[in-house]
């Protein structure tokens, strides 16, 4: 049995957790099969955005403690916690939380750029309440993403939130009624797959990288340079500017 199923919609990849019976807490096998399904996603040209969701009613209960009191953690060789935590895609990922995500599961939206969530979903970082520390980014992720005193506020009281408030916060990009939320991640993948690959890419890994290292603005009018020289030299960059000249939809070649 797979624990991650996928499903490719035309240039979009869905990821799906597939471990309801154990609210699809992560054990280290189903962290391997995520790392060969992320560079699966990685290697593929023709894939340019993909979505994680999951099956049953809980997105992710993080790790499973079970196998964690037997002293097995669900990591990867390479891409670490959950096979995915420590070195997450460089192209585009969206999170469909349709349940709860908590623990390991919100850290694993957190390794995302764009979270959408039903209306009764929650999001929280439970780990202190088993003596644990959120080790899969939770502790210096969110506090990057979401106001800094909130986000102590969950990682301290280890007490969940809802998706409504998440979305106040500014964590979740929308809210939708449950059942609501592939489609509503497909719309986002389908708006971003549209645009050419190669500038999405350079563009996610300059705004990745300006919030990770502090880049000033002077960093960033040299670091983005490198990054975006690729794509000013590319057939695709040609081929859009044809596009809009003909009035016409480019077709984009990831070169």
């Amino acid at each position: 049995m797979s624990f991650i199923l996928t499903e490719t919609r035309g240039h979009v990849l869905v990821i799906t957790l597939n471990r309801p019976e154990a609210r699809n807490a992560f054990n280290r096998a189903m962290a391997e099969e995520m790392e060969a399904v992320i560079d699966r996603y990685e290697a593929d040209a023709d894939l340019r955005c993909a979505i994680i969701r999951a099956e049953g009613v809980t997105f992710s209960a993080g790790q499973d403690l079970k196998d964690a009191a037997r002293g097995e953690r669900a990591v990867s060789k390479r891409r670490g916690g959950f096979g995915i935590m420590s070195m997450p895609p460089s192209k585009p990922l969206i999170a469909a939380v349709d349940g709860q995500a908590l623990a390991g599961g919100m850290e694993l939206t957190l390794c995302c750029d764009i979270v959408v969530a039903s209306k009764s979903s929650v999001f929280g970082l439970m780990e202190a309440k088993r003596g644990l520390v959120a080790v899969g980014g939770g502790c210096f992720r969110l506090p990057r993403r979401i106001p800094h005193n909130i986000a102590l506020e969950l990682i301290l009281t280890a007490e969940p939130r809802s998706a409504d408030d998440m979305h106040r916060f500014g964590y979740v990009n929308s809210v939708v009624e449950r059942g609501k939320v592939l489609d509503e991640a497909l719309r986002y993948a389908g708006l971003i797959a549209r645009n050419g690959p190669l500038a999405v890419r350079a563009s996610k890994e300059i705004a990745r990288r300006s919030v990770a290292e502090g880049w000033s603005d002077a960093d960033g009018w040299k670091n983005q340079m490198p990054i975006t020289a690729p794509v000013m030299q590319s057939e695709d960059l040609r081929e859009g500017l044809a596009a809009f000249a003909e009035k016409r939809d480019p077709v984009w070649k990831g070169r």
